[in-house]
């Protein structure tokens, strides 16, 4: 079977949540399977390290899709024409889009709907796209796959689509996640947290990971409880990062925020390791693959109360509004105050990441991807 994938997302140091979900299933499920052809189809030049098997053509697709305007043209114009010169018989679109133009039988991975609960963190023109063809493309899809139990009620409910035509094909964490010794965790606080103990956070800075009430929670954590204890945030400023960069600048206490940019995954999966708690306040998430690589790495949570969060955390993390600053507050202070309450939340971590691989996701995307040709 010659099998076709939108690999657009595939950037070398550019890897986030669906970038990294695109890579691990992908780079599983080409080795498992070398009875099949893939067609990795970029919009760029692409990184020989994703060329994942001998059984896997790159295919550069022109013009680079990163605007609404060449959304449309590369998947209802380029893509289409690609499909039928290769003759493709399945196109698997790991990022949520995909071809309206096309004959070609389509597993859709959408990860989440959050451009539909909260349209005023995205950018007008892409709202306006994703908000048009989203659920045309679901429609159009033979077969779609979630990251959650969440998102696949949500997306049945809000597009009409039969539940049992969603797959739910969880995350995984990368294997790089995995508990620090005590000797390397005084190495990773020296190193990004002047040797105290930190809490963390990890992911691209827009609205809708809540980096500001994330802020305001930790000055009033600070004005309750005389600590060191620093806040170290890993990731890239993205979209309508103004109020963020503001509150940076003059919060109190910001000698003790620690911003670090952008992590590939050795540095970050030190950074997390190292971390007394993970801060994961988002405001909404399909999953959330940070929480998931905290508590791979013996590291408790505090994270929001709401979508998928308390799905993916389960009883391994303290949940909070995550509109309420003091109630993050609150329980950044009952984490600090109670160390047997910690190493039960680590206890917990330990058989809650039993339930997430990537191998198990690569599996289940496969399955999915098979329905749509049967």
């Amino acid at each position: 079977m010659r099998i076709a994938v939108n690999t657009r997302l595939l950037l070398k140091g550019k890897l986030e949540g669906i970038g990294w979900f695109t890579y691990q299933t992908l780079i599983h499920m080409v080795r498992q399977h070398p009875e099949h052809e893939f067609y990795f189809f970029f919009d760029r030049p692409y990184d020989p390290q994703f060329v994942f098997a001998p059984n896997v053509t790159p295919v550069v697709v022109h013009p680079q899709a990163r605007h609404p305007v060449l959304f449309y043209l590369w998947f209802e114009w380029s893509i289409p024409f690609m499909l039928r010169k290769y003759k493709i018989d399945l196109f698997l679109s790991p990022d949520g889009y995909m071809s309206l133009s096309t004959k070609v039988p389509t597993c859709l991975v959408i990860h989440d709907l959050a451009f539909e609960h909260y349209p005023e963190h995205f950018v007008l023109s892409h709202k306006l796209y994703w908000r048009h063809y989203s659920p045309l493309f679901a429609r159009k899809a033979k077969r779609i796959a979630t990251v959650s139990t969440f998102s696949k009620d949500d997306i049945a409910a809000r597009y009409g689509i039969l539940p049992q035509n969603i797959d739910v094909v969880y995350n995984g964490a990368h294997e790089e996640y995995v508990p620090l010794t005590p000797i390397k965790r005084e190495e990773v606080k020296n190193k990004y947290a002047e040797g105290c103990e930190y809490f963390v956070f990890a992911g691209a800075l827009h609205p809708r990971k809540n980096i500001v009430n994330l802020l305001k929670a930790f000055v009033a954590f600070k004005k309750r409880q005389r600590t060191n204890m620093k806040l170290v945030i890993a990731g890239r400023p993205a979209w309508k990062y103004e109020e963020v960069e503001e509150m940076r600048l003059t919060m109190p206490y910001k000698d003790d925020v620690k911003w670090v940019g952008y992590m590939n995954v050795d540095e970050l999966s030190d950074v997390i390791g190292g971390a007394y708690a993970l801060l994961y306040a988002s405001l909404f998430e399909g999953f959330g693959i940070p929480i998931l690589e905290a508590l791979q790495c013996d590291v408790p949570a505090i994270v929001s109360n709401t979508s998928s969060m308390p799905e993916v955390a389960g009883d391994a993390a303290l949940l909070v509004d995550p509109t309420d600053p003091e109630d993050i507050a609150t329980k950044m202070h009952t984490l600090y105050k109670d160390e047997t309450l910690r190493k039960q939340l680590v206890a917990n971590a330990r058989v809650q990441v039993k339930k997430f691989s990537w191998q198990s996701s690569s599996e289940k995307l496969w399955n999915c991807m098979m329905n749509c040709v049967k």
